[in-house]
């Protein structure tokens, strides 16, 4: 053997660095986590109060587990390849025998999405829900046919409290939001009422909540109300939001004056909205188009529970068989959905819809976090149309179905607790919520601000108010294809390196005998460069990658391959990065023969 190759191969390994070498920090030993203790109702956070999506809480008490929600969370650039974040379910997987009920706040995805890929991971316990998110609950389970049916239990508005177990009664109460049958949660335990507000705003004139809001709330003045948990969305937002009816006069008035097709663009989840938006179109006479898959969906449970008339409905295909200011189209991507109705009418590129000078369009939305981008393309894109562009920038066409600070701070002065936890919101808007608390007279020791994970006590017969030291399992937990489960920071990090940086593949192969490379080494690459452009590097790289091999499989017998790799690895990784600024991940194919 060369001993001159011996000293490069020792000196090389003790200098290596490359991306199949690097140091992965040890995933933290799981928290032991204490047992319940006797009279004590734990409050588990599994996910919702790290970011917005996600919803769900589990409440404990003895032996039984009530599951509130079991939402999912939308992914964006940070989750290249996933397609959707779910609440990390370990901590009550394996409590499943304890769990009696998993019960709905209402039919949004982040509050049932994540159903189809947690039920039977949790025991397929009862869902316990209004009408309005059964319906959307099991035109969900359509998509996944080799599931077991579900145990649906549709509780109606009248009822009472239902006794799930001999300790823990739920009840449903009705509340604000922007969809049919929200509701809220009260699980009535031996201790006290635990409150969950889901989703919630305060309509209102003006700033002073209507009678319907004040008649809602009165049922809680004398219960024994031991926590609060509400939704933390909209705190950092002064004021009260504009009311619906403010928001759909608006609208009214604005369709009543167009002179061609007025097209409505919205989230399929408004469906109060959507429910509006079809009275206002009988009321004037226009027929109505419906575009957008998820907005379909819905369309049908609305004709299902025969929540407004929809005989003046009618197919795309004959749009053109109506005066244009006798149509109305209620269409999704208003958020600039690549290939959403709206987008696509906006690249022309849509079927039957070419945008005219006398089309009104209102986007009747606010702008999601991160969709800012999209946003803007696809208004840029309207506005190379001459059609009439309406926004709530500019008009007041839409409003949150999440109460602002002002509507939270009412719904604190109704609901006597003793406890309060803030719920639904990045950190820094529970953070809010909890001292808009404080501000509203709760004592600091009877607040906790919850994480993912956190495991959450009350003690003493109802006195005490803790957080553990110990949290469950709150990685998150992703859908991927036919796949749930954990997912890698390095596979999500070499994801977002290849999206952002490209990769190249090298093909060498050596004779076995001579460790000498048979032929010049091929060099594929994608997303890096154009390599037929760069020639010069190329034969370069192609050098870089002889000299790699060569000094370390000449006099090697037998040849160590992984040895081999490594070094063209590190050595193609420097030269292309001081030669291009760039990183790409390198990948070496090295074949005996």
């Amino acid at each position: 053997m060369n001993p001159t190759s011996t000293f490069k191969r020792g000196m090389r390994g003790k200098n290596m660095r490359h991306k199949s070498d690097r140091v992965i920090p040890q995933k933290k030993a799981p928290d032991i986590i204490p047992p319940l203790g006797e009279n004590v109702i734990r409050i588990v956070p599994l996910g919702g109060v790290e970011e917005v999506g996600r919803n769900m809480t589990a409440i404990e008490y003895g032996d039984d587990i009530i599951v509130v929600d079991c939402g999912i969370q939308f992914t964006d650039a940070e989750t290249p390849g996933v397609d959707y974040i779910l609440p990390n379910t370990k901590y009550i997987e394996e409590r499943k025998s304890k769990i009696r009920a998993l019960v709905i706040t209402h039919g949004h995805l982040d509050h049932i999405g994540g159903i189809p890929y947690i039920i039977n991971r949790i025991g397929n316990p009862p869902v316990y829900t209004r009408e309005f998110g059964a319906l959307m609950i099991k035109k969900r389970q359509e998509e996944f046919p080799q599931l077991p049916p579900l145990d649906m239990r549709i509780v109606d508005q009248g009822d009472k409290s239902i006794p799930i177990t001999p300790n823990l009664k739920v009840r449903f109460f009705g509340l604000t939001h922007s969809i049919p049958d929200s509701t809220g949660i009260i699980i009535e335990t031996p201790l006290g009422d635990i409150v969950n507000t889901g989703d919630v705003r305060v309509d209102n004139e003006n700033g002073v909540p209507t009678e319907k809001e004040i008649e809602q709330y009165k049922m809680f003045k004398d219960r024994n109300i031991l926590l609060f948990t509400m939704d933390s969305t909209g705190i950092e937002k002064p004021g009260f939001s504009p009311s619906e009816d403010f928001i759909l006069k608006n609208i009214d008035s604005i369709v009543a004056q167009v002179p061609g097709r007025v097209i409505l663009a919205t989230f399929a989840s408004q469906v109060e909205r959507i429910i509006e938006f079809l009275r206002i179109a009988k009321r004037y006479g226009k027929k109505v188009v419906i575009e957008g898959r998820s907005m379909k969906n819905n369309m049908e449970i609305i004709k299902h529970l025969n929540l407004a008339e929809v005989d003046h409905i009618v197919p795309i295909e004959d749009i053109e068989k109506y005066p244009p200011n006798k149509i109305m189209m209620i269409a999704t991507g208003a958020q600039g959905e690549e290939f959403a109705a709206l987008m696509r009418m906006s690249n022309k590129t849509h079927k039957f819809i070419k945008l005219q000078r006398s089309d009104t369009i209102i986007l009747s939305s606010s702008v999601i976090p991160g969709n800012e981008k999209a946003i803007s393309k696809l208004k840029d894109n309207l506005f190379r149309h001459d059609s009439k562009i309406i926004t709530y920038l500019d008009s007041d066409v839409h409003t949150s179905g999440h109460g602002k600070r002002g509507e939270l701070e009412w719904v604190h002065r109704q609901i006597p607790y003793k406890f309060f936890m803030p719920v639904h919101g990045h950190h820094y808007m529970l953070k809010q919520h909890a001292e808009l608390a404080r501000q509203l007279g709760a004592p600091p020791e009877n607040v906790i601000v919850p994480d993912n994970g956190s495991i959450i006590e009350i003690r003493d017969q109802g006195n005490t108010f803790v957080k553990l030291p110990e949290k469950a399992p709150s990685e998150d937990m992703v859908v991927e294809g036919f796949s749930v489960g954990d997912v890698s920071e390095v596979l999500i990090r070499d994801r977002k390196m290849l999206a952002e940086e490209g990769f190249v593949v090298v093909v060498a192969m050596v004779i076995s005998k001579t460790g000498r490379l048979k032929k010049s080494p091929d060099i594929i690459s994608r997303g890096f460069i154009y390599l037929r452009d760069n020639q010069e590097l190329l034969s370069e790289t192609r050098h870089i990658i002889k000299r790699a091999i060569e000094s370390t499989t000449v006099g090697m017998n037998p040849i160590n391959f992984d040895y081999a790799k490594n070094a063209v690895s590190e050595d193609v990784a420097r030269f292309l990065f001081q030669k291009t600024m760039k990183k790409p991940v390198i990948i070496p194919v090295i074949l005996g023969v």
